[in-house]
């Protein structure tokens, strides 16, 4: 995202909201790759799940051939890039990326199906519960983590509370990056982000901005980062 701003002329200041660490265990993980062959459907819901899971692939010493008989849905055309760089076929890719879509999707595919899902620590529940209600058997297995990034405080802080330096735009690329923000801003936000934007990725990242009390003044119609670069441009005056 940072280089696609920079190339349409931004001045980009990159603080994370989120921080990508290794899962406390890989035990889940591992049990379930070496069982691949237990499984009809495999979900990825990221770039970042794509890439810690074939870490453990290739930790584990696995041959992609055991995970080709699988049928594999990906969130988005990042995720389905990552995937298929690896070697594996991605059957299923949503109309809209974000997890009802890919509910609605699969959910006349799975009945009777073993379905395992790789995806961070923490994450919403609606793929596991709706697949589930479906007649799927879902099992939820933790890739990674993520964690607030204590470092990015001092900076946030001290951005919004430079006239000089006050972007005129925050990004928002998931509902996780809102909750961290809010978790690092601290308690008095309304007056440092008075003349500030805050740009959405999609309508679920929106709807955690106004739960926590926060405007959404720009979300992307293609819920991806060139997306949201696109939507970022077309609200400048």
């Amino acid at each position: 995202m940072s280089s696609g701003l920079r190339r349409l002329g931004a001045q980009v200041l990159e603080i994370p909201f989120i921080e990508i660490r290794k899962p406390r265990s890989f035990r889940q993980l591992d049990t379930a790759l070496k069982n691949a062959h237990d499984y009809d459907w495999l979900i990825l819901t990221s770039v970042n799940g794509v890439a810690a899971m074939w870490e453990r692939v290739r930790k584990l010493r696995l041959n992609r051939k055991q995970f080709r008989h699988l049928h594999v849905a990906a969130i988005g055309p990042a995720t389905k890039k990552a995937i298929e760089s690896r070697g594996l076929k991605v059957h299923v890719v949503p109309e809209n990326y974000i997890a009802e879509s890919v509910v609605r999707r699969l959910h006349k595919q799975v009945k009777g199906k073993r379905v395992l899902l790789v995806r961070a620590k923490v994450a919403r529940d609606v793929i596991p519960r709706d697949l589930r209600a479906a007649g799927a058997q879902v099992d939820v297995v933790e890739a990674y983590q993520t964690v607030i990034p204590q470092a990015s405080r001092t900076r946030l802080r001290a951005a919004l509370g430079n006239s000089k330096r006050v972007p005129n735009v925050i990004t928002f690329t998931s509902s996780s990056t809102v909750r961290n923000f809010m978790d690092l801003l601290g308690d008095d936000h309304s007056r440092a982000l008075k003349d500030v934007r805050l740009a959405s990725i999609g309508p679920i990242t929106s709807g955690t901005l106004r739960e926590l009390g926060l405007r959404v003044d720009i979300e992307a119609r293609e819920y991806t980062i060139p997306g949201l670069i696109k939507a970022i441009v077309a609200a400048q005056p």
